[in-house]
């Protein structure tokens, strides 16, 4: 299997450099990186340029010119540019442990899609990772994060559970498989097959309505939220509207009770868009 990683950004590289050398240290090796830039400046794209010399990483860098939030879009984009059959999103604030990409290869069955979750740290305990510390699995360690700034002992079990907890964890929990855009992955077909995210989208939801389309085309989903593990590093959220997140709530309710798993606003219209620039 190859894998080909698709790692949201917009405006953070701090924290994309941390999170690419979580996927310097991965056991599993065969695998891209497309980074989708929702128009980042120029400090990301310089800090891609070093790190694909640092950590002889496969990177790409798809970016799109700076026009609000539109995850959406910039992640269609990417997976346009994505070479391999079986897809991993994630974002540019979640570090991987080591085993992150091993895991979701391992679990990854025809028909389905993977739903894992992150680890939420602190801004204090996220400013205090180092490369040392990610290629050592220091900061995954709950005593490494209790002596920098973790307060709260909330959901750590996915911390500490082992390879055969987890996977009972994950059987046995009554958390709603809902795909997260954080840790998710899915068949590069299936993805097509549904035409991608809805780029009418804006923050809030416009994950679980990915998901929903992909369960009503008939991919079943599976846990990975105890074994495939991501810790997610602190930011402001000034792209918050209350108002657009209740119609993101709509929409996929709207197509959760009609059974709807098309889009007529993803990529195809991207395909559309390219097609016709080239025969001008």
């Amino acid at each position: 299997m190859q894998i080909s990683v698709i790692l949201s950004t917009y405006n953070s590289p701090r924290w994309l450099e941390k999170v690419l050398w979580g996927y310097q240290h991965q056991q599993f090796r065969d695998f891209e990186i497309v980074i989708a830039d929702d128009g980042s400046d120029a400090r990301t794209r310089e800090l891609i340029e070093r790190m694909r010399v640092e950590t002889g990483l496969r990177l790409k860098h798809v970016w799109q010119q700076d026009k609000g939030f539109r995850k959406c879009r910039i992640v269609n984009k990417a997976i346009l540019e994505a070479a391999c059959d079986y897809l991993v999103f994630s974002d540019g604030d979640c570090i991987p442990r080591r085993d992150f990409l091993q895991v979701h290869a391992d679990e990854a069955r025809p028909g389905h899609f993977l739903s894992g979750s992150y680890f939420k740290l602190p801004m204090a305990t996220s400013e205090a990772i180092t490369q040392a510390d990610i290629s050592s699995g220091d900061c995954f360690r709950l005593d490494w994060l209790r002596q920098h700034g973790l307060r709260s002992w909330r959901k750590t079990t996915k911390l500490r559970a082992g390879p055969r907890m987890a996977q009972w964890l994950n059987r046995l929990t009554t958390t709603r498989c809902n795909l997260k855009g954080s840790n998710a992955s899915a068949w590069k077909q299936d993805v097509l097959a549904i035409n991608g995210l809805d780029e009418r989208m804006p923050w809030g939801g416009e994950d679980r309505e990915f998901g929903v389309r992909l369960r009503n085309l008939g991919i079943r989903p599976r846990h990975v939220r105890f074994n495939a593990i991501v810790i997610h590093l602190d930011h402001a959220r000034g792209y918050v509207d209350p108002a657009q997140v209740k119609a993101n709530r709509q929409l996929w309710q709207h197509n959760k009770r009609h059974g709807v798993h098309w889009t007529d606003y993803g990529i195809r219209q991207l395909q559309e868009a390219a097609a016709t620039a080239d025969s001008q």
